[in-house]
Formats: structure tokens, C-alpha cells, sequence
């Protein structure tokens, strides 16, 4: 029971920093959503804990049918899933809503990573065929619509395979073709995501309809000043001017009651927790062990990157959590869920040199 409770501090604390964060700012604005954000850290910590036990090699032998089973659980988001604002990405299960795209990245992190480290060498066909199998995740996803998990996904695939070895001539490839099939993708948009584009060049354009939420965490951020207007006292947050304040916009409201020291400590314990990750791959010595950390890094990278970009005007709004911040519990739980197998490299390697 004792090695079960063993935990890796050296990523569990920025991982409770970065919650306590989140929490502060959802408690100061709703004790129900604070309520439940304790029950989902209470079932992420009982994954972490679990998953950190299980020894990853195991993964390997198994990927395929898991990453089945993943496309699986997001297509039934199709049949049994529940259409909020326009688009049908959760699952109701009991009085509170399970969202299948999040939660399997994990599995998909592992599939890559198994994908790219069997020893086979990555040559044209076998890039085809990887470029096959996750299409259909990323379809799926794409269709729901969620254009913000869709673009975390392709960039962990992409990472995972580059950092496996694929070729630079393969990289320009890809590229070459994702630059030529843009103009089929902005039409496969939908109108408020093409919207949301224009905006993003062009935020006034539209301020009260299209370019209001974008304007609205900037003017959040910038309010904060250095220590910020103190805990409960957001005006953009607790007057509702700031939209999805506990999800999307959680680091605008963040930076608005604690400033820009609240700002800072965020970017740097994730800067903390993301360079612990590449730290603990790059030592395990083992290739697959090695992936999964570029995923993970990537994964949680590419969440930070978005989410803090939209929330000061660096990118569009895509409608995408913040890790370990923002209130939810499918991201909260994906997210240590990665973070428990990387605790187990971290923990098999250390047990090798004992």
C-alpha cells in the first residue's frame, strides 16, 4: 500500500500548483462548479495513482486493439452523445458529462508511440498506412465539430512520428500537402469557426458578435496589472462580460484577480512540469518509453500554447481547456492519466539502476 501512495513530486507539484490556480479562480466565482472540480481532482489522483503502477511495456502488446477501442468510444458520441451549442462532443453519464475525445488521448499517445517504435523503419507505405489509421480519430473528431482537439491531435501524431524517426523529405511532404488542401478545409468548416478566423485577423469587426469574447479576456488580462484585482473582485469574470471563464477564458480570469505574478507562476510550472516530462524520456533509454513522453509533452504543449494564445489574442478561438486549469473533468482526469504512465517510466527506470 506504502508504493502505491509513492509519488513523483517532481511532477505532481506543478501539477497542484496549476490546480490550485484553476480552483481559486472557480471557487471565487461558484462553489457548485468548486465542489465539483474537488470530486474530479479525487478521481484523476485514484487514475494517476493506478496508472502509475500498471508498467507501461504492457502498452505496447495491446496498442492496437486500445486505439480500436478509443476511435470506438468517440464514434459513440454520434449515437448516445448530447449536442451542446452545435456541436455533439460529450456523453451524459449520470449528472455530469464525459467527453470520449478527451479521455482517450492517452490511448492515442500510446498507438503512436508503439506505431513508431516497433522497430520497423518508417518508409513511404508504412507512413501511409500511420497516416491512414489516424485519420479516422481525427475525422471523427473534426465532424463533432471540436476543431481544437482535432488540431491536438494531429500535432501529437506529428510529433511522436518526426521523433520517431521519420524523414525531413517526409516532413516537407507533409506540409506541402496540408498547405494545398487549406482552401478544402476552410470550406469544410463550419460558419462560426470560419467566423472565428476572420475575427482573430480582424477583431473589431464584429466586437459585439464574433470578436466579443476574444476582446473580452484581453480586456480581462490586461486589468489584472501586476498583483491583480484580488480574488472575487473580477469584474469581467463575476459580471459575466468574460464568456466561459472556468473553461476556456480560466487563464484570463486568472491573469485579471491575480495579475500578471498569477500569470507568471502558471507559465512557469508548466514550463516545470513539461520539462520534467522531456527530462524523464529522454532518460528512460528505451524508444517507446521515449515516444510516449514526446506525446505527452506535445499533448499538454499544445493545450498551453492555444488556450493561453486565445486568451491574449495569438491565435483564433478554438474552444479548447486549459490542463489541470480549467474546470472539467474528461481533461482533468486525460491529463493525469498521461502523466501517471509517464510517472511509471520515470518509476521503472529508477528501479533498473536500484
Amino acid at each position: 500500500m506504502g508504493k502505491f501512495f509513492r509519488l513523483d513530486w517532481s511532477l505532481i507539484t506543478p501539477c497542484l500548483i496549476l490546480f490550485t490556480l484553476g480552483f481559486l479562480s472557480i471557487a471565487s466565482t461558484s462553489q457548485e462548479l468548486a465542489g465539483q472540480e474537488i470530486l474530479f481532482l479525487g478521481i484523476s489522483l485514484l487514475v494517476f495513482l493506478i496508472l502509475k503502477e500498471v508498467d507501461y511495456r504492457i502498452y505496447g502488446s495491446i496498442s492496437l486493439p486500445l486505439f480500436f477501442l478509443g476511435i470506438s468510444a468517440i464514434a459513440l458520441t454520434f449515437l448516445l452523445g448530447q449536442t451542446t451549442r452545435g456541436a455533439v462532443r460529450w456523453i451524459a453519464v449520470g449528472d455530469f458529462l464525459l467527453q470520449p475525445s478527451e479521455i482517450v488521448k492517452p490511448v492515442m499517445v500510446i498507438f503512436a508511440a508503439s506505431f513508431c517504435s516497433s522497430g520497423k523503419p518508417l518508409t513511404l507505405s508504412r507512413l501511409l498506412k500511420f497516416f491512414f489509421l489516424v485519420s479516422f480519430p481525427l475525422i471523427l473528431i473534426f465532424r463533432q465539430p471540436d476543431l481544437g482537439n482535432a488540431i491536438v491531435y494531429a500535432v501529437f501524431f506529428l510529433a511522436i512520428l518526426f521523433a520517431g524517426g521519420a524523414k525531413p523529405i517526409f516532413l516537407l511532404l507533409t506540409a506541402t500537402v496540408s498547405t494545398a488542401i487549406l482552401p478544402i478545409f476552410w470550406h469544410l468548416l463550419k460558419g462560426y469557426q470560419r467566423e472565428r478566423i476572420l475575427t482573430f485577423l480582424s477583431p473589431t469587426h464584429d466586437p459585439l458578435g464574433a470578436g466579443y469574447n476574444a476582446i473580452q479576456a484581453e480586456i480581462a488580462v490586461g486589468s489584472g496589472e501586476l498583483f491583480g484585482r484580488g480574488l472575487g473582485r473580477g469584474t469581467q469574470s463575476h459580471l459575466k462580460f468574460l464568456p466561459e471563464f472556468h473553461t476556456d477564458f480560466v487563464f484570463a480570469a486568472i491573469s485579471e484577480e491575480l495579475g500578471f505574478l498569477g500569470s507568471i507562476i502558471t507559465l512557469l510550472a508548466f514550463g516545470f512540469l513539461l520539462w520534467q516530462i522531456i527530462a524523464i524520456g529522454q532518460n528512460s533509454k528505451d524508444r517507446f518509453a521515449y515516444l510516449i513522453s514526446i506525446g505527452a509533452f506535445a499533448q499538454i504543449l499544445i493545450h498551453v500554447v492555444i488556450n493561453i494564445g486565445m486568451n491574449i489574442g495569438l491565435v483564433p478561438i478554438t474552444g479548447i481547456t486549459l490542463p489541470l486549469v480549467s474546470y472539467g473533468g474528461s481533461s482533468l482526469i486525460s491529463t493525469m492519466a498521461t502523466l501517471g504512465i509517464v510517472a511509471n517510466i520515470h518509476m521503472t527506470r529508477s528501479s533498473r539502476n536500484a
